[in-house]
């Protein structure tokens, strides 16, 4: 996954004539990506997940809402840490806000100089 969003954004302004970020979007279109990714259709996991198929067509549209307890059931459905796939949400959403990532990546080089070897694993 990469964090090239779409870019929807609709709403009122946030910041002079900034145009609102709709997380709902982001999600959406983050859930869709790694459903297509897996190459599992929207009822296959619909169904694993025990969600109405309507009700997750909305969500990846960005039309509804998914509580906490959905998206975990979805994350499961698609053999996905939730953690990665709210990673993502947020890595789009920097990117839409025009903001560098706070949390590198990777780890500089040098950055394990002063640990004792049998604490850094090697490449």
């Amino acid at each position: 996954m990469s964090a090239s969003p779409k870019g929807r954004m609709l709403g009122r302004p946030m910041k002079k004539g900034a145009p609102m970020i709709l997380v709902r979007q982001e999600i959406g279109d983050v859930l869709r990506d790694f459903r297509l990714q897996k190459g599992r259709t929207l009822r296959q996991v619909a169904s694993k997940a025990s969600v109405a198929l309507g009700y997750l067509s909305e969500v990846e549209r960005g039309q509804k809402e998914a509580s906490s307890e959905i998206l975990a059931s979805v994350a499961e459905a698609l053999d996905t840490p939730i953690s990665v796939i709210m990673r993502e949400v947020g890595d789009r959403l920097a990117v839409l806000e025009g903001i560098e990532s706070i949390v590198p990546d990777a780890l500089p080089e040098d950055f394990a100089a002063g640990f004792d070897g049998e604490l850094v694993s090697q490449r």
